[in-house]
């Protein structure tokens, strides 16, 4: 079936577009003609990307606008945020900014230290917002898939994420009502990191020193670990620097380290699901060699983000019925 030159036909636009937001342009290609026996060039894929590309992200914003909400199956929500680094032509290296927005339900699991069977909570259902720019427009979108979502009509909700502070600033403006909780990953990293300065990297002494003040951590003792590290600065100049400013990372998030608690409430203590669609979006975009175009980007990241949202059909819908651009 040779298609070079011609309009495609709705149907192998549709798979053209889908599978454009997952693989090269050129791939797709290959895969067509491989698989289906359906010849349109790279440039073709590229051109029916940036079209409907386009017309999907204005179409969400509509659907956004008129607060069309998808009511979600439980009472908790929850949300998370995270960066990755994609090239911009004439830009140079750029922060792609996602946000996870996901229903919190309550799973069996065995917990690893004691072998018991635990009720934790877990993300479900994630969808994903995301933006190339600063944290001012990213808060828009992300905010906007909350609403989405139904994030105003939940009993409850929690914000995840790193220690960043563009993170929080963004939960202060739009979540402003969640639980805070820091990703236990990253304190715990901050530990791991503080032992190493104090002891000496990969030490029995540094080993044993951190896992003295993981349990405290845990138990929400965040304060006391900021306290010990002032402390340590004090008699240890050489290093006093980088003691300080860990203790102060403790001291200002200690609120939201209270992972026992928030744990046996059933909440999530990990950011682990954001960090993993942050991968999936730059595997799309920061693959081997990839360059983009700002424009060219901004109209991949709607197809992108309603793969990874299982939303693509709704949005292609609403993308084929909007007036051309």
């Amino acid at each position: 079936m040779e298609l070079a030159g011609k309009r495609l036909s709705e149907g192998v636009a549709k798979l053209v577009v889908w599978l454009g937001g997952q693989q090269a342009y050129r791939v797709v290609a290959e895969v067509l003609e491989r698989v289906g026996e359906i010849h349109v060039s790279a440039s073709s894929v590229w051109r029916e990307v940036q079209v409907y590309g386009e017309r999907m992200g204005q179409a969400e914003k509509a659907a956004a606008d008129a607060l069309v909400v998808e009511r979600g199956r439980g009472e908790r929500m929850g949300c998370s945020a995270d960066g990755g680094m994609i090239h911009i032509r004439g830009e140079g290296w750029k922060e792609l900014k996602v946000g996870d927005i996901f229903e919190v339900e309550r799973q069996e699991s065995v917990d690893r230290k004691s072998q018991e069977r635990v009720e934790i909570g877990h993300a479900v259902r994630d969808s994903y917002a995301a933006h190339l720019g600063g944290p001012e427009g990213f808060g828009e979108v992300w905010w906007r898939e909350a609403r989405r979502r139904g994030w105003e009509q939940v009993r409850d909700s929690v914000v995840v994420a790193d220690g960043a502070v563009w993170i929080w600033n963004l939960a202060a403006t739009h979540f402003y009502d969640s639980k805070q909780v820091v990703d236990w990953y990253h304190a715990s990293e901050h530990l791991a990191s503080v032992a190493q300065v104090l002891h000496g990297e990969g030490t029995e002494e540094a080993r044993r020193w951190f896992e003295k003040w993981k349990t405290p951590l845990y138990q929400g003792r965040a304060e006391e670990i900021a306290q010990m590290l002032q402390a340590e600065a004090r008699t240890h100049p050489s290093v006093a620097h980088t003691l300080q400013t860990e203790a102060g990372y403790f001291q200002t998030n200690h609120r939201r380290m209270r992972y026992m608690q928030m744990r046996e409430d059933g909440w999530p203590i990990g950011s682990g699901m954001v960090e993993s669609g942050c991968k999936q979006f730059k595997q799309r975009f920061a693959g081997p060699g990839m360059r983009w175009s700002r424009r060219g980007a901004e109209n991949l990241l709607p197809i992108r983000t309603a793969v990874m949202s299982n939303r693509f059909d709704t949005l292609w819908r609403l993308a084929r019925i909007s007036p051309p651009i």
